[in-house]
């Protein structure tokens, strides 16, 4: 159970007992004997769900449940309440709380009650993501991938939400990092704070951190491609984060490529990477993501329709090239070839030579197509393995390295190809150049989930 729960109640001992179970449960609490500093909590945006007791020193706590819909749409509230009447149950339904309960409760049941409530918040942010027009913000590239590496970075995004740790977002440059830093923002308990997004320009001056932090007012500071910022200008980084001020904002930073490699090169100052390795959300390429190609160019083809723009569509043979092109630009890239060709093509189905002609003067092109590929991935392969050396210093890993190594490499080439393949085991093993036995022990051995279904082939 994760997420905030703001406590109000006049009862020292029921504040301490709820502050204790759902801190140990895994939320963070915020709790308070006053309506007044309740409703200001709600106002700022703070919490995920409400319990409070009905009457309190300073006013009705069922009659706030109306404000709280309005400023906090969706923001769930148990009420509870040592007036045992059938009005006061009648009174909490009425005003539309998501739970009542008499004192004194069971603590279990409250707990089971205020995890429901938090799974409900938690799916109503899920919802405003895929419906709100943040998905087409300043930087326009949406999250709306299915894949299961997106889906990931999605759960990921979620637990990191409404902590207070620093967060370095990395990815290849076009994979929606600043997105992400927005999105951490604008559903968390900071979203009606400043969102300040900084660059090393912004710590040119002296003053630069407190100018900041001036205007950040305790929201969210962006630290735009951290590896771009002079070493002068990090040293006013670690300042500013050392010392924040009353109002402590929340720190996320974004950067290409690993800041381990950038501190071993000399790029990034150790003391920064110590300050903004807080969490880690490394998105994905979209190289990784093939099952998203198709979503995304629909969503940027709707995009263009719904702008006035003509309505386009494609044609089977263009979406195979699609899914088979590199994409070393990533969703941008993809974006900015998507809005070319619904403007540019002749007919309503976007040909295959359409395609061709718009990817033709598109960088490692080539490599997407040819044996160039394949001394990627080797050169890919051969870093990681460095990276796995170079984490056990001067000893060596543990013996039997050469079958745990192919063993990691089998297990997610079967299941990409079975993914390819709809599920079809006989087609997998003929892609995969093995006998079909050899294919069905593999996947007994290595525990691997088989899916039938449709796929473009």
């Amino acid at each position: 159970m994760d997420g905030t729960v703001l406590v109000a109640d006049d009862d020292r001992t029921i504040r301490t007992v709820l502050t204790q179970a759902l801190t140990r449960a895994g939320c963070k609490v915020h709790a308070t004997s006053s309506l007044t500093t309740l409703m200001r909590w709600v106002i700022e945006g703070k919490g995920d769900a409400i319990i409070t007791d009905v009457m309190m020193p300073d006013g009705n706590g069922l009659e706030m449940l109306p404000k709280i819909a309005t400023d906090r749409p969706g923001l769930p509230v148990i009420v509870i309440s040592a007036q045992n009447t059938i009005m006061t149950a009648i009174q909490a339904a009425d005003a539309k709380a998501f739970d009542y309960l008499p004192k004194p409760f069971d603590l279990p049941d409250l707990m089971k009650r205020v995890a429901k409530a938090l799974e409900q918040k938690k799916l109503s942010h899920r919802l405003n993501i895929e419906k709100d027009d943040s998905a087409d913000t300043d930087n326009g590239l949406p999250l709306v991938g299915k894949s299961v590496p997106m889906q990931g970075v999605y759960r990921l995004v979620a637990r990191l939400m409404n902590t207070d740790l620093p967060i370095l977002v990395s990815g290849e440059s076009g994979t929606g990092k600043s997105l992400i830093a927005k999105v951490l923002h604008s559903f968390s308990d900071r979203r009606n704070l400043p969102f300040v997004p900084v660059s090393s320009a912004d710590l040119i001056e002296i003053d630069g951190p407190s100018k900041i932090l001036a205007k950040a007012r305790g929201g969210s500071v962006i630290i735009e491609e951290i590896s771009d910022f002079s070493l002068e200008s990090q040293a006013r980084l670690v300042q500013m984060i050392d010392n924040p001020g009353e109002y402590s904002p929340r720190f996320v930073a974004t950067m290409q490529g690993s800041m381990t490699d950038a501190v071993e090169k000399g790029m990034i100052r150790s003391d920064v990477f110590y300050r903004l390795s807080g969490a880690t959300i490394d998105l994905p390429n979209l190289r990784e993501c093939v099952d998203d190609i198709l979503v995304l160019s629909e969503h940027f083809l709707k995009l263009l329709e719904n702008e006035g723009g003509p309505v386009r569509k494609l044609g089977v043979k263009a979406q195979n090239l699609f899914r088979a092109y590199s994409w070393p630009g990533n969703v941008r890239q993809l974006q900015n070839v998507v809005k070319r060709l619904g403007l540019t093509s002749r007919e309503h189905e976007i040909s295959l030579t359409e395609v061709e002609q718009s990817l033709e003067n598109q960088p490692e092109m080539q490599g997407s197509f040819s044996q160039e590929g394949s001394e990627k991935m080797s050169g890919d392969i051969e870093r990681h393995l460095r990276r796995y050396f170079d984490l056990h210093g001067n000893i060596l890993p543990p013996v039997g390295l050469y079958n745990r190594i192919l063993k990691e490499l089998e297990a997610p080439l079967i299941a990409v190809s079975l993914e390819a393949t709809g599920g079809n085991q006989a087609k997998c093993a003929d892609l995969l150049g093995i006998n079909r036995n050899t294919l069905r022990k593999k996947i007994s051995e290595l525990d691997i989930k088989v899916y039938r279904r449709r796929k473009l082939m």
